[in-house]
């Protein structure tokens, strides 16, 4: 009896993974071997940054929100506990939206979080 070595798969196989591999520099890109390692390592990076991204995103949030209440003569963290006390629940995306985009309105936040602060 002849040994069925499924081609069909392994060719459908090697072409997905050559495909994934496409821009990948040197034998990368071409030979099969080496572009199933760098495939694999590809997918390791992208499910770690894909969580790593959430919290690089906070922290550039965290940086718009200080560098505005810095003009403003406050602290980040002081700016928080302030608008902590007063009862304003904003999330730090939203927080940097209104620095960025809408100062007028991030000037209020401050003066209400600084009027919370000294009562």
């Amino acid at each position: 009896m002849p040994r069925a070595t499924n081609a069909v798969a392994t060719k459908q196989r090697r072409k997905r993974v050559l495909k994934r591999a496409k821009g990948y520099f040197g034998n990368k890109s071409r030979l099969f071997r080496y572009a199933k390692d760098a495939v694999q390592r590809a997918g390791q990076f992208a499910y770690r940054d894909r969580r790593k991204k959430k919290t690089t995103m906070r922290q550039l949030w965290i940086i718009r929100i200080n560098a505005a209440c810095r003009t403003h003569g406050i602290t980040y963290s002081r700016f928080m506990n302030g608008l902590q006390k007063a009862g304003i629940e904003l999330d730090r995306k939203s927080l940097s939206e209104l620095a960025v985009n809408d100062a007028a309105a991030f000037q209020a936040l401050v003066g209400k979080a600084q009027e919370s602060l000294k009562a």
